[in-house]
């Protein structure tokens, strides 16, 4: 009986942990979404009144369509560099190989403070680099207010988490190019292969597990987006969002009903229906680049 039961008593701890910071969190904020509350008192029930609330929201839509925009943008410049990068890493470089690597990952390292300081001086207005590097080349005769602007808001926050991402794909596509064997490459060669041939043929087609899996997770980044918008317009000094709210994402949304105006309730739902739309599109992209080979 004792031997029978110790490996439940060894799990137990797990599930019990599981439980109290996993499970209970989520089942309790589902009871929050149907309900009207504050965080003083006891939530009062209101059924699906918060979703139909979301549902009529432009606001909401708003902060979808921001993050989708800048995802759509963003995420393929994020692919394209990591894989180019990593491709140039593998088949052109030796002994630059490893600082070269660990030089482009570091902004994926940086703290997202430093990296939000870093791009408001960047971008500033009067004096900043971009605006003073655009004058020197007879780019720009005024200065632009990048980050004043809806359009300019979105360009710097693309930039940022292009520079800030692409680090990453670079790695997971390097350790996706280690396991090709060099006898497909070699193959390819003794039958007249050029180097643009064998990675169409071979590289593309061997990556795609790798594709799929920083896909998705790229996805489920950028639906997630909070850190670069937030922090480059902080509450004090900029509208939450940026101007004409050009960079509010979902979660910044989220973050403005739950902690600023506090209304869990609604911030609960708002939750709730960013897994749904992160559910739809992981599952839409993994079929998409699994699908069959006609």
């Amino acid at each position: 009986m004792e031997k029978k039961s110790t490996p439940y008593l060894l799990i137990a701890p797990f599930f019990l942990l599981y439980f109290i910071f996993q499970l209970f969190p989520i089942l309790f904020s589902f009871y929050v979404s149907l309900s009207r509350w504050s965080g003083a008192g006891d939530p009062q029930f209101a059924g699906l009144s918060n979703y139909v609330r979301m549902f009529r929201d432009p606001v909401f839509y708003k902060s979808i369509l921001n993050t989708f925009l800048i995802m759509i943008v963003a995420l393929p410049l994020q692919l394209a560099f990591g894989l180019l990068l990593a491709v140039i890493l593998k088949d052109f470089t030796n002994k630059l190989r490893t600082p070269l690597q660990t030089l482009n990952f570091l902004p994926y390292l940086t703290t997202p403070v430093a990296i939000g300081l870093l791009f408001s001086l960047l971008f500033e207005w009067k004096s900043g680099t971009v605006n003073l590097l655009l004058a020197a080349l007879g780019l720009a005769k005024t200065p632009y207010y990048w980050l004043g602007q809806e359009f300019g808001s979105r360009v710097v926050v693309i930039i940022l988490c292009v520079w800030k991402y692409f680090g990453y794909m670079m790695v997971m596509f390097l350790a996706g190019l280690s396991t090709i064997s060099e006898e497909l490459y070699e193959a390819a060669r003794i039958d007249g292969a050029n180097w643009f041939q064998s990675f169409g043929r071979i590289t593309i087609p061997m990556l795609r597990p790798i594709m799929t899996f920083v896909t998705t997770m790229s996805i489920i980044g950028g639906w997630k987006l909070f850190d670069e918008p937030k922090l480059l317009f902080p509450d004090a000094s900029q509208p939450i969002g940026g101007p004409g709210r050009a960079v509010l994402t979902v979660v910044l949304k989220f973050y403005d009903t739950s902690f600023r105006t506090f209304d869990f309730g609604y911030g609960a739902s708002i939750a709730y229906g960013l897994f749904m739309i992160i559910f739809i599109f992981s599952l839409v992209t993994i079929r998409i680049m699994n699908r069959e080979e006609i």
